[in-house]
This record gives C-alpha cells, sequence and structure tokens, in this order.
C-alpha cells in the first residue's frame, strides 16, 4: 500500500467520522416538538428545545410544529331537523400535544388535517340534524356550537390533538333553497296585498253604503222638514191673502190679476196678440174700480 492509498484512505475515514459525529446530534426549535423513531420504533418524544443527540444510521428524527393551527375544511350541506338544506363553512383551531400518539394514530399532518374534518362534519351532522332552522338564527346557535366543539374536542384527543375552538365560518341557505324561500314569501306577500285589497275595497263599499243611506236619509228629513215648512208658509200666506181679500175683495182681484198678467206675459213671445174684448184686458182698458169709501 502506497502513501497515497493511505492518505486517501484516512482522509475517508476523518470524513466519515466528522458525518457520524454531525448526525449524533439534532436541534429543536422553540416552536418545534420532535420525534425520535429507531428502525420505524418511535422511542419519545422531545419538547424542550435545545441540542439534542441520537445514535446514527438508526435514530430518525421527526419534527411538528407546536404552533397552533387552522383547519379550514371546505362549505358542505347539512340536513337540518326540519329537513332543510343548509351550506356549513367551519375553521378549526388546534395543536398537536402528544407527538408520539399522533404519530402512532395518523402519522403526517395532511393525514391528522383530514381525519379532523371527518370528525367536525360527523359532529356537525349529528348536531344540526336534531335542530330547525330557528335555532340556528337565535340566542341557541352559540348552545348548539359549544356541544358541536365539545364533541370535536374528545374525539380529537386519541390523535394527540388538542382542539381549541370550533367555529362557523358560514352558515347559509343554498342558492335555491334561498330562491325558492324567496319565491315562497313573494307569493305569500302577493297574496296578503290581495286579501287587504278586497278587504279595503269591501269596507270602502260600506262606507259608501253607509253614507248613501245617511245621505238619503238627512235629504228625506230635510225634504220632509221643507214640505212641512212650505205647507205652514202656504197656510199663513193663504190666511193673509183671505184678510186682505175681505178687507178689500176689488183690491184683492186686481192684485192677483196683476200676477196673472206677471207670470202669463213673463212666459209670451215679443209680441201677444189678443182680441180686444178679450175678458184677460178688462183691466187695462177700465183700470181699477174706486172703492165707494175710498178717500180723495
Amino acid at each position: 500500500m502506497n502513501k497515497n492509498t493511505l492518505r486517501l484512505g484516512v482522509a475517508f475515514s476523518v470524513l466519515l467520522g466528522l458525518s457520524l459525529l454531525s448526525s449524533a446530534f439534532y436541534t429543536v426549535g422553540e416552536d418545534q416538538q420532535a420525534l425520535v423513531v429507531r428502525l420505524g420504533a418511535p422511542l419519545g418524544a422531545v419538547s424542550e428545545p435545545g441540542l439534542k443527540t441520537k445514535i446514527p444510521m438508526l435514530d430518525t428524527v421527526i419534527y411538528y410544529d407546536r404552533r397552533l393551527q387552522t383547519l379550514t375544511p371546505r362549505s358542505e350541506q347539512v340536513i337540518l331537523g326540519d329537513q332543510k338544506r343548509i351550506e356549513v363553512e367551519t375553521y378549526t383551531h388546534f395543536r398537536i400535544v402528544n407527538p408520539l400518539r399522533f404519530y402512532q394514530s395518523v402519522r403526517t399532518f395532511d393525514q391528522a388535517g383530514t381525519q379532523l374534518s371527518q370528525l367536525v362534519s360527523s359532529s356537525l351532522r349529528r348536531e344540526l340534524g336534531q335542530v330547525v332552522l330557528p335555532s340556528l338564527l337565535s340566542k341557541e346557535r352559540p348552545k348548539i356550537v359549544e356541544r358541536i366543539q365539545k364533541e370535536v374536542i374528545e374525539k380529537a384527543k386519541p390523535l394527540g390533538i388538542e382542539v381549541t375552538e370550533v367555529r362557523f365560518h358560514r352558515a347559509d341557505l343554498p342558492l335555491e333553497t334561498s330562491q325558492a324561500i324567496y319565491d315562497r314569501m313573494k307569493s305569500e306577500r302577493e297574496r296578503e296585498a290581495k286579501e287587504l285589497r278586497a278587504q279595503g275595497f269591501e269596507w270602502a263599499q260600506q262606507i259608501q253604503a253607509s253614507a248613501d243611506r245617511e245621505r238619503a236619509i238627512i235629504l228625506s228629513e230635510a225634504q220632509r222638514q221643507s214640505n212641512i215648512t212650505r205647507g205652514e208658509a202656504d197656510a199663513q200666506a193663504n190666511q193673509i191673502f183671505a184678510a186682505a181679500f175681505g178687507k178689500d175683495p176689488k183690491f184683492y182681484k186686481l192684485y192677483r190679476s196683476l200676477q196673472t198678467y206677471r207670470t202669463s206675459l213673463a212666459d209670451s213671445a215679443p209680441t201677444l196678440v189678443l182680441s180686444p174684448d178679450a175678458e184677460f184686458l178688462r183691466d187695462f182698458k177700465t183700470g181699477p174700480v174706486e172703492a165707494p169709501n175710498a178717500k180723495r
């Protein structure tokens, strides 16, 4: 063996030793926790930050984030207790608190997200399947969410996961359901409007009939009172005329003749043709006859 081959072997040995020495150490950050696995068998979790040692070539270190994580699965349709459908979108805050149990149950973070999404979905469907839509719009909603969160927390513990919060990000009616409800509300309001119009028309007819009846009664009473007053006035006028006729019959006769002239000539044409010996013109030709006791 020459010197070059010896030197090359020594250099390789040194590099191999340095590589094995460096692989015997690993670091854990403040926001990390580690799980040491030896030949596929997990040994234990390391949560304290700092420089740690392991057996090279035998031990493998798996790191997990110890910070709070957020899971936001896709929205899903849920059937409520009153058979109505709603679109529900949730979010879940969780962290890995037991790396060993987490590795044994789900191993990877992606698999944990899938498993946790299924837990939230099953709890969501089970709880909302027992409530009606008005409950989600009332003060009962926080209690419903609290029951869902409590169930998810208990089911996530065997996975080495601590769930801190489960909330509704959105809970709306599906578009087709919203449109159907809107159409139903519209038709209901239109029906109520028609009923109100019909009722208003009926009230208007009743008011109009009552007003017409009162008008007829008032006019009839006024007509009756007018006839009574006119009859009384005519009676008084006849008494006055009779008294005047008794005092001076010739003057009364002349007055009645003048009244007849005024009535007849008012309705005649501009030219009135009469016979000279007509009785109608007697007073115009002779004039009034003076009473025997008239003063001169």
